[in-house]
């Protein structure tokens, strides 16, 4: 005989917010279904591994989901604990009445327990990894909050919860084999009396009967989507239409030693839908100062993760192996984007949602382990194999440069930092370059540059050239703003060879010979020479702040010097930002033993106010100009060029003819 019951909440209002407000997305309700299944699934185990007797111990320990079209109706079944009359009672028929929770209280289990120590976000406690195959317990039981099992009204008109327990003493002694549970999702629910369910020897049977809008989720490809995406790694198979969905295992629980490389690369290859195995695993059980497992890889191949893909990185979020959330941003920092892998935690609490996270500090304290255990990781690798981490750093140290903003890491990543020179052709970490410095040197030197050809043709390269000191080539801004930054690395200070003062490097002896065998200008030159660049000035106008007579030069016959300390690459990336395209004023350097320069004074000294002379001056500044990585206008410059070229190829002709 069927008994009604009013629900012991207001039921009706609670159903309504988790329906509409709480739950964003209905498949969801699935998910929590089978994360109950599960736990039914679990709690059998755990009595059958105390010696308890259970009903039909033949039955595999496992889920199983069928469709009926025709009717509209979507079971979903296990062959777990079951429920007595009186559990249905309490379990379905109160709001946030948790059987999990009341199981785990029952046989004193408190490694998850709500009153756990609170956790200091900042502390900097130290890692105690996991004793590698440790047995499983009760607290892999997933549902604590009693409330996952209402989300199914979201797609449902009726449901009806059929039960068999699996125990013989679970029930009275009166008491009916089976019962089932009945509601709409308004304020009553009847339970009704059973001597035997068909298809049911044990566990529990859920019919779904789907709403006119739901039909959705009779679709076999749209369930199967949904069990692979949130409930994949549960420990039991989940079979849809006698089909086993989940058959990739949960290898992050796995211990490390009974893992293969083969299985590492198949798990990576499901994750992340990539072809190519990962460059490198992590694999990480951690006991404290918070409880989780993670699974990192390496990619073999680079991404665009803060432009095109700059939503799709974050690790995947799992508590007890149901997914919680995909591409977690919170659990890892931005210059860790390259990171792909899974983080499955035991001490994440959970709002009455799965879906809302309720403790960031957690979150908090699993990123700080998960980065200290990263860069362990690497300092290990760069100094175990350094061919190795170097081709780590050409694959993803465009992103790893970022970590000098991080005032916890940043000396620790300075020492990870790689860098190309003027005096290697390999990268080379800033303490082989100290120790490659020539005596009495107090800096480190570097460039920015668009690539290692420009660099190498920038003309204030040719002084430390000259002199044999060793500059590092920055081929990317963030590389120049992380040295900035730094400011030093031990006690040497970082600094741009285009700042670099006129006699800071006179204490170096020369290693190469000056390229001019021009003689000395005579006095008379000299004065001629400084008039000479008054009258440059006086042709570019406001193109310059200055023109200057330099020494720094040997193979180039000019370059532009900031006297404002800021060097081109900084100064083009501030430009950029204000969206000023315009080329900066700057000091014209000009190299008076070059033979192009002694060419133009004689022009100069022959007709100082001659439209070749200053035709040849605006060819000087724009091939200067180029060469600081400016060109605004390269229709008037290839103007210029070319007419200087149709003259000097008329003059030669005029000559051949003589």
């Amino acid at each position: 005989m069927s008994s009604t019951y009013k629900f012991k909440a207001e039921t009706h209002k609670v159903l309504n917010i988790l329906t509409h407000s709480l739950y964003t997305n209905r498949e969801i309700f699935l998910r929590e279904l089978l994360s109950n299944a599960s736990d039914a699934l679990d709690k059998l185990r755990f009595k059958q591994n105390k010696g308890e007797s259970i009903l039909a111990p033949e039955l595999p320990l496992e889920i199983k989901i069928s469709t009926d079209k025709e009717s509209n109706i979507l079971t979903v079944q296990d062959t777990g604990i079951g429920m007595t009359k009186q559990e249905m009672q309490d379990n379905l028929g109160i709001i946030a009445k948790s059987g999990s929770e009341k199981f785990l209280k029952d046989i004193g289990d408190t490694s998850c327990d709500s009153g756990k120590q609170k956790i200091d976000p900042y502390a900097e406690e130290e890692i105690v990894e996991k004793q590698e195959g440790a047995g499983a317990d009760a607290s892999q039981i997933i549902g604590r909050f009693g409330i996952g099992f209402y989300s199914v009204f979201m797609v449902a008109d009726k449901v009806e919860v059929y039960s068999v327990p699996a125990i013989e003493s679970m029930k009275e002694e009166s008491e009916a084999k089976a019962h089932v549970w009945t509601s709409h999702g308004s304020d009553t629910f009847t339970i009704t009396p059973l001597e035997e369910v068909a298809g049911l020897v044990r566990g529990t049977m859920i019919k779904i009967y789907l709403k006119d809008d739901a039909k959705e989720f009779i679709e076999e490809y749209r369930l199967e989507n949904i069990i692979r995406r949130h409930s994949n790694f549960l420990p039991f198979s989940i079979l849809l239409n006698d089909k086993v969905i989940n058959t990739i295992s949960a290898l992050w629980r796995e211990p490390k030693f009974n893992i293969k490389k083969e299985q590492y690369d198949e798990f990576y290859k499901f994750l992340t839908y990539d072809t190519e195995n990962p460059f490198d695993v992590i694999h990480l059980s951690v006991d404290a100062p918070v409880q989780f497992n993670a699974l990192l890889f390496i990619p073999e191949k680079s991404e665009d993760y803060f432009l095109e893909q700059k939503d799709q990185w974050g690790l995947d979020l799992y508590v007890r192996r149901v997914l919680i959330e995909k591409n977690r941003q919170e659990l890892l920092p931005n210059y860790f984007a390259f990171v792909k892998g899974v983080v499955d935690t035991e001490d994440l609490p959970l709002n009455i949602s799965r879906e809302t996270l309720q403790e960031n500090i957690v979150l908090k304290k699993i990123s700080q382990t998960i980065v200290r255990q990263l860069m362990s990781h690497f300092e290990k690798m760069a100094a175990q194999d350094k061919e190795k981490y170097n081709t780590f750093w050409n694959k993803h140290g465009k992103y790893f440069k970022f970590a000098f903003n991080d005032f916890v890491y940043r000396d620790r990543v300075a020492k990870l930092m790689r860098f190309v020179s003027s005096g290697s052709e390999e990268l080379l970490s800033l303490e082989e370059y100290v120790s490659r410095m020539k005596a009495g040197q107090k800096d480190i030197w570097y460039v920015s540059a668009s690539s290692k050809e420009a660099a190498k043709l920038n003309p204030h390269m040719e002084r430390f050239t000259r002199k044999g000191l060793e500059v590092l080539y920055l081929l990317e801004p963030v590389e120049e703003i992380a040295l900035e930054s730094l400011q030093k690395f031990n006690e040497y200070t970082f600094k741009n060879i285009e700042t670099a003062d006129a006699r800071a490097l006179d204490d170096f002896a020369d290693v190469e010979k000056a390229e001019s065998d021009l003689p000395k200008l005579s006095d008379l030159e000299k004065t001629e020479f400084e008039q000479m660049l008054e009258r440059m000035k006086e042709v570019l106008g406001d193109k310059v702040k200055d023109v200057k007579s330099t020494d720094r030069l040997s193979g180039s016959p000019a370059c532009m010097a900031s006297q404002d300390g800021v060097s081109s690459t900084m100064e083009k990336l501030m430009r950029s930002f204000q969206k000023d395209d315009s080329i900066p004023q700057k000091v014209l350097e000009i190299n008076p033993d070059h033979a192009l320069i002694r060419s133009l004074l004689t022009i100069y000294k022959d007709d100082s106010r001659s439209g070749l002379f200053e035709e040849m001056v605006w060819g000087i500044f724009d091939n200067t100009v180029l060469l600081d990585g400016y060109m605004n206008d390269p229709f008037l410059m290839a103007q210029r060029s070319l007419k200087l070229m149709e003259k000097a190829g008329q003059w030669y002709a005029d000559l051949r003819n003589k």
